[in-house]
This record gives structure tokens, sequence and C-alpha cells, in this order.
């Protein structure tokens, strides 16, 4: 059989390559980081299906996972609405399931090497799974750090301020993970100052005094900046999948599922590859339509939702959609799934 090269031991990357040596296929995976790591990451799995799950071998790692079922959302200090999630939100930190999925793939014979930072090959049997590509220009700042105590959490937060958002997750080991986008300006001060600081000068300093006391580890604090939502650039001749194909904005809560989703779309075409019945180009062709077909709605309600939830009209409008009760809560929810 052919063997199939990862670029990327991220979600994606990963999950790909668990499901390819269940299928035999001989898989080399290349990360540049080591595990475990924390990442800016929402880590909750919103809208996956047990069925993705199974179909790539990983179901039972979310067999004792902290499921949310319901979810709040804040403007400002005001609590805005409440609603019950259709499907439940799996939450499951990434510095916990990046070290178990690299576990399973060399479990099941992978090769795995970290500390390996690739080029962009554009080559037959090479899975482009190693992230986003940085924009120069970009306006965000995406902020993550874990809490110990927090013991008043409502499911799944969203607190809204006046230029970005901030979710709380609950995740294993009765931590909660706290995840923010924010325009990108000078917030002031290093590490998890900068969260405070930054939660502050958007009007929700409240909630950073909240989490304050709730016992912050620091180790998990990240940053990133240099975001660009969308489709990602620069993709011709490669096979990207991931963040690296397309990146959707963390309110949707769609980021962990779609790198799942992108997995299964690609399953079949390589294994179909690796045992010489499509052409490479058949298979770069056909994954692509797959994950266009797969994502496009979604990408585009989102392209339309983030910059206008963060405007002053759009945080207006959710305010009196709430309040009357004219929120399209569950319709939003299926179009982002």
């Amino acid at each position: 059989m052919r063997q199939i090269t990862i670029a990327g031991g991220g979600l994606a990357g990963l999950s790909l390559g668990v499901a390819l040596r269940r299928a035999d296929v001989p898989v080399v995976l290349h990360e540049a980081g080591r595990y475990p790591r924390h990442k800016v990451c929402g880590e909750f799995i919103n809208g996956v299906g047990e069925e993705t799950l199974s179909n790539l071998g990983i179901a039972n790692l979310f067999s004792k996972a902290i499921l949310s079922q319901e979810t709040h959302w804040f403007i400002g200090n005001r609590h805005m609405f409440a609603g019950r999630l259709e499907r439940p939100a799996i939450g499951v930190s990434r510095n916990w399931l990046d070290l178990k999925l690299a576990g399973m793939f060399e479990d099941l014979g992978g090769t795995l090497h970290t500390g390996s930072r690739q080029k962009e090959l554009r080559q037959e049997g090479v899975v482009w799974a190693a992230g986003r590509r940085g924009k120069r220009k970009s306006k965000w700042l995406g902020l993550k750090i874990h809490v110990e105590n927090l013991q008043d959490l409502q499911g799944l937060e969203m607190h809204m301020g006046r230029s970005g958002y901030v979710g709380l997750a609950p995740v294993e080991e009765g931590r909660v993970n706290v995840c923010g986008l924010f325009r990108l300006q000078h917030y002031g001060g290093r590490g998890a100052e900068m969260l405070w600081n930054c939660l502050t000068a958007n009007g929700l300093k409240r909630l950073s005094v909240r989490l304050q006391e709730a016992g912050p580890d620091p180790s998990s604090f990240t940053a990133v900046s240099a975001l660009g939502f969308g489709g990602q650039p620069g993709n011709d001749g490669l096979l990207a999948l991931g963040d690296a194909e397309s990146m959707i904005p963390p309110f949707t809560g769609n980021g962990m599922s779609m790198a799942f989703e992108a997995a299964e779309t690609a399953l079949e075409s390589l294994r179909q590859y690796s045992e010489g019945i499509a052409s490479w180009e058949k298979v770069v062709r056909d994954v692509r339509r797959g994950l266009k077909a797969r994502f496009r709605r979604r990408l585009h309600m989102a392209r339309i939702l983030h910059p206008f939830l963060l405007t002053h009209t759009g945080r207006a409008f959710l305010s009196g959609a709430t309040r009357s009760g004219l929120l399209p809560f569950k319709a939003l929810s299926r179009t982002l799934r």
C-alpha cells in the first residue's frame, strides 16, 4: 500500500492518522510542536455526530467527557439568553485530547515525529494539516486560560464585550476553559494579566474579577494573533485539511467539529489512493469538493454573523431579539452545524 504523509498533528491530522491506521494504511505524521500542549481553542465539540467519531475510530475517547446541555449568553454584565442545546456539547481540553490521539495513533502503528516542522510539499501522498496561515493585517487577538475553581458556571457561557467575546466551557478535572477573541489593540500586561486587562477594556470587568478569583492556571495561558477566518489562501496544489483549509470564528463552536468532519471527508479517498485504486489528482479533487459541500453553508453564515455581532447594532439586535423571544436559536444552531 502507498504511504500517506500528514504534516500537522492537530485534531484533523491526528484523527485522520488514527482512522487510516485502522484501515492498515501506512502513515507518517509530522508535528512541529510537542505533546501535551495548550492551544487557543474553545475546547468544546458542538454539532459533530457519533457516526463521525465512530467512523474515525475515536468515539471511545469521549465516553466519560463533560457534556453541556445549556448555553447562556451575556452582553456586558447582563444575562440575555438561556437555551438548551439540541445535542450536548462535549467539553475536552486540547492539552488532554491531542496527547490521547497521538498515543492512539502510535499504538496503532503510526509513525509520529514531533518537533518536525515541514515545508508545504505539493506532492502525491502528502496531506497538509499544519494549521492556519498567518494574516499580517489581521484585526484579531485570541487569548485562552484554564481556571480551576469556578463554582457558578452556567453550562456554556458566552460573554460579549464592546469589541470581542469570550466563551467559558467546562473540561476535565473540574477545570473551565476561558477562550476569547478580541479586536487587536494594546491591552497591556503579560500572560494572564493581558486577558484580565482585555476583559476590563471590553466592559467585562465583573467577569474578569470572577475569573481571577477562580484559580487561574498560568501555565495554561496562550495567545495567538494574525488570525484570518474563512477559506485559507495558498492551497493550490495542496490537499489541505482542518484550519489549513478553512477557519471558522470561534463563537460558533464548530472548529473542533470541523476538524473531525474534514478528516472523515478525506478518509475514503485517501484509502483508495493508498490501495492504488484512485490517482492523487482524483483524491485532491474529490476531497476539495467534499469539503466545500460540507462546510460552505456554515462558513457563509459565520462570515455574516461574526462581524455583525461585534458591532453596536449587532449587539442591540441580539439584545432586542432575546428580550422579545424572537431569537431563532435552534435555526441558527442547525445552520451552523
